[in-house]
């Protein structure tokens, strides 16, 4: 009985690689990462929530193109920019009478007013200005920090990583003293080096030296990665056909390699946001008006 059940496991096992295989055939490797990806129902949800979280951010204030003194304008749809001052909500409008309290109303029928937002919903600072606007022009300064470190950290780790893992020998050796110089300075200490002397110059030029120094995790990874992968039967396959290193690395093994550094990189994005916000909190970040999420 535990043979033919085990039996009618295998059968059933190799009926869905024989499914899959039919489905893949002909495809790419990129093609078939793509429709997994797709496929798969807690990532796309991801997509769309993180989607969704850039257009409100980015949406949220008016966008000022041009000349400064005659900008175009495209509005959003909040009403107060993070430099605007409006009045100051204090006396009978504040419980307690502090300044500056919130609007939002989260009651929907014990006070009979329903769910609203009010003029500001999370307040206002001790001249006015408004909390949510703050907040936004926050968000997007961290979200753009978040998409150039991790591009230039996902480029230079990749490359770095799969160059030391294809080659081997004094390539190695010389790549991964380099990786273990960068990794024996805290990231923080060199973060702040870099906020003191380059803050006052925005949040991107910021992030463009930031990116230099936190790639080393990921090229590690790659590097185990390809280590296993370039002793594998394809990648012999691809050398006895006469296709050179260049395209084994980029065209064979890599693709192989993009499940790894995808979660290296969703985990060094968000690593990103919480170093940027460290360094502001610090007094090292950017330095110009409320440019970062923790202000």
């Amino acid at each position: 009985m535990a043979r033919k059940r085990k039996t009618v496991e295998i059968v059933n096992d190799a009926n869905e690689n024989a499914i899959l295989n039919k489905e893949t055939e002909g495809l790419s490797q990129g093609q078939i990462v793509l429709r997994r990806f797709v496929r798969h129902r807690a990532a796309m949800i991801s997509v769309v929530v993180l989607f969704t979280l850039i257009t409100v951010v980015y949406t949220s204030l008016d966008w000022r193109i041009g000349d400064k003194d005659d900008p175009f304008i495209i509005p959003g749809w909040w009403k107060y920019g993070f430099e605007d001052m409006p009045d100051l909500r204090y006396g009978d409008d504040c419980v307690g009478g502090s300044l500056g309290c919130p609007s939002i109303d989260m009651v929907p029928f014990l006070d009979g007013d329903g769910i609203s937002l009010g003029p500001h919903p999370f307040g206002q600072d001790d001249i006015g200005r408004d909390y949510l606007a703050l907040v936004m022009r926050g968000a997007q300064r961290s979200l753009l920090v978040m998409f150039i470190i991790g591009a230039i950290a996902a480029t230079l780790g990749t490359v770095i990583g799969s160059i030391a893992g294809y080659y081997r020998g004094w390539v190695d050796a010389i790549l991964m003293r380099l990786v273990d110089f960068i990794i024996t300075v805290p990231v923080i200490i060199i973060g702040s080096v870099i906020g003191f002397h380059y803050g006052n110059k925005g949040a991107a030029f910021l992030a463009l030296l930031l990116g230099l120094f936190v790639w080393t995790g990921l090229s590690r990874l790659v590097r185990g990665e390809f280590l296993t992968l370039r002793e594998r039967e394809f990648v012999d396959a691809s050398r006895v056909a006469g296709a050179s290193n260049r395209r084994i690395i980029f065209k064979h093994i890599l693709p192989n390699a993009v499940g790894v550094i995808i979660v290296s990189v969703t985990l060094l994005m968000s690593g990103a946001i919480l170093l940027e916000t460290a360094l502001s909190y610090l007094g090292f970040g950017v330095t110009s008006l409320m440019s970062h999420l923790v202000s």
